[in-house]
């Protein structure tokens, strides 16, 4: 308990900013992830095709993985107040050409998986969400900026709501817009937020905000390019960095297969509508477990607890298809919603320690690239390999011959056998990470940084400017449905 910090203070100084932006920032990206979702509604409705809604997705991912070392590039590069200026703006410009195309095009153009107007559609709506994407490199790199060192833990729980808060409402939302108003509806609402987001931003003043400039960044932080080169050697520079980044590729690779298989899985034991509404209620977990490590923190040692939280994670993902269960996947699914956000938290309040600021955005950047390359890899890999290796197996192979008699046969007993398999491998990479070198070296490279940090840290706060904002009190309640501030 002697290391626990004081609450966040969100009603004045930097961190009210801080409250602003997240606010604004958490709008956007519902917007934006609305449009991703009711866009591919909406093209399974007018075509019917699931390999259309397949490559809706393989744009999303793909384009993700590819622009985040640039996009972190440009976060590093320019003040981050100007990124999420440009960003929604660039979102607004694809967006308004997108509903351009949507009311110039007969609505029988649409009906076709291989229409050219349907495609540029398509494209055009996923460059508006891509171009969203520097906000949220942007977000923790602000967090650095405007949080305290020994508070960021909690920002960064807070942070972790949003998401939760982003994920609950774009479910909801998207499928209600098209239902009732179709894309038309779905870009005005976009359109709309857009522009008001724009809006508050232009009366929201971020102290200390700057670019890196040569000094700052090094040799090769004077363009605004990718400097894939440099961020590698500070990648390496940091003990146990890369192997951070490493392990969370990992962690996503094994990920993948929840990506290919859960919705079946999940499918094969309920109704649609039951799946549905269950998601519903698991993501408000995870607005819970934001606002729990924005109430508690992560103590002084969140590369732990990063670890001890995927050790829960994949040993849950091992035991819950051990019985063809409802309640066990819900209960195990709900663990898992709950504690993600202090994994996420702890791994960005590593970074934001470790990195110095000037680099943070490359450095976040490239983690989204080689993260987010993984978990689309093995959802290719996986969804061909149940069903036409394990599945058979489990039915009427060698697996049902081998385990059948306790394990159970059949389609989704093949699906759980192979969570079972990958919780197995989580599990056992991530103990071999608790008692690895790599582990150690990092721990203690937090540690020292931690130490510079706390001894600036008065004389920071002392000198850094008084924000310029709106008289209103900052909107925190909409960051924290409604939880209110955090208590110490």
């Amino acid at each position: 308990m002697a290391d626990r910090a004081p609450a966040l203070d969100l009603r004045s100084g930097p961190e009210r900013v801080f409250a602003h932006l997240l606010v604004n920032n958490l709008l956007v990206s519902v917007v934006n992830y609305t449009v991703w979702f009711a866009v591919t509604f909406w093209v399974f409705l007018e075509t019917g095709s699931v390999f259309a809604t397949g490559m809706i997705a393989g744009i999303f991912l793909v384009a993700t993985a590819a622009t985040g070392i640039w996009f972190g590039s440009l976060v590093d590069h320019h003040r981050k107040h100007a990124v999420l200026q440009a960003s929604a703006a660039a979102s607004t410009a694809f967006y308004v050409l997108a509903l351009a195309v949507h009311l110039l095009t007969p609505p029988e153009s649409f009906r076709t998986a291989a229409s050219l107007p349907l495609w540029c559609f398509v494209v055009l709506l996923m460059l508006g969400v891509i171009a969203g994407n520097p906000r949220m490199i942007a977000m923790p790199t602000l967090v650095t900026l405007l949080v305290p060192a020994e508070r960021r833990d909690r920002a960064n729980g807070l942070v972790g709501s949003a998401s939760g808060v982003s994920m609950l409402a774009t479910s909801v939302i998207s499928g209600l817009l098209v239902a009732f108003g179709g894309m038309t509806a779905v870009l005005a609402v976009t359109l709309t937020v857009l522009v008001l987001s724009i809006a508050h931003l232009t009366r929201i003043r971020v102290p200390e905000d700057r670019a890196a400039s040569p000094v700052e960044g090094g040799d090769d932080a004077a363009g605004a390019g990718v400097d894939l080169r440099g961020t590698l050697r500070l990648v390496r520079g940091v003990p146990g960095l890369l192997p951070l980044i490493l392990f969370s590729c990992f962690n996503n690779f094994l990920g993948g297969a929840f990506m290919a298989l859960m919705d079946p899985y999940g499918l094969s034991l309920m109704s649609v509508q039951a799946w549905g509404l269950l998601w519903g209620g698991l993501s408000a977990l995870m607005i819970v477990g934001g606002l729990l490590v924005a109430r508690i923190g992560l103590g002084s040692r969140p590369i732990r607890v990063l670890l001890l939280v995927n050790a829960v994670m994949w040993a849950g993902t091992m035991l819950f298809p051990l019985a063809s269960s409802v309640l066990t996947l819900t209960l195990a699914m709900a663990v898992f919603m709950t504690v993600m956000p202090f994994a996420e938290a702890a791994e960005q309040t590593v970074l934001q320690r470790v990195v110095p600021y000037e680099r943070q955005g490359r450095v976040f950047g490239f983690a989204q690239s080689v993260e987010q390359a993984a978990s689309p890899l093995t959802a290719f890999l996986m969804a061909p390999i149940t069903q036409f290796v394990v599945i058979p197996s489990m039915t009427d192979g060698a697996g049902a011959r081998a385990i059948g008699g306790w394990f159970g046969t059949g389609p989704t007993r093949g699906i759980a056998l192979v969570f079972v398999v990958t919780g197995l491998i989580g599990l056992a990479v991530v103990l071999a990470a608790l008692a690895s070198p790599a582990y150690r070296r990092l721990s203690e490279a937090y540690a020292g940084a931690r130490d510079t940090a706390t001894d600036d840290a008065s004389a920071d706060d002392a000198e850094a400017p008084a924000p310029v904002l709106p008289v209103a009190l900052a909107p925190v309640a909409a960051a924290t449905a409604g939880a209110g501030e955090p208590a110490a």
